[in-house]
């Protein structure tokens, strides 16, 4: 009798040795993806960039900016053959503790209405929309709005 052992996994703060890993997955996921310079400028702006490994592959990351009580979730993405699999429920739970952590009383992010997958994740944590970015996302055939949603965190005790 063997035992299979499950790849090992963990949430992982991403650096700049990990751009090209994480630009591979948003251009893959993304028709208007973010430029390396995007991330780059993220990692040396000191944001919060995160990344969830399987077995030492990188499969999905998030990049959160913090000002002052209020936090900016900018980027979240899983590779596409692993969605669904919960690893973009654990990154956006890392997102919103790092923030909670911060001293943030709220995240907002944009999300595009076609994004149902993505909209039904947020809702189940708790995000409400509070208005619409008109024409914010390049599309196809023009703009595509932005839904911004909100979450209020509640304040870690001492």
């Amino acid at each position: 009798m063997s035992a299979v052992l499950a790849p090992r996994s963990e949430l992982v703060a991403i650096g700049l040795s990990d751009v090209d890993e994480v630009l591979s997955i948003e251009r893959a996921l993304y028709a208007f993806p973010w430029t390396r310079g995007n991330f780059v400028d993220s990692i040396s702006s000191g944001y919060n960039v995160w990344g969830y490994r399987v077995g030492g592959e990188l499969v999905g990351y998030f990049v959160l900016m913090l000002a002052v009580d209020e936090a900016h979730l900018l980027n979240i993405g899983v590779v596409e053959q692993q969605q669904g699999m919960g690893f973009g429920a654990r990154l956006l739970s890392h997102a919103l503790l790092v923030a909670q952590q911060a001293g943030a009383t709220s995240v907002l992010l944009e999300v595009r209405p076609s994004n149902a997958k993505a909209l039904a994740l947020y809702r189940h944590f708790g995000f409400e929309q509070i208005g619409v970015r008109q024409g914010y996302y390049p599309a196809a055939q023009g703009r595509e709005d932005a839904l911004v949603l909100r979450r209020a965190l509640g304040r870690l005790s001492a």
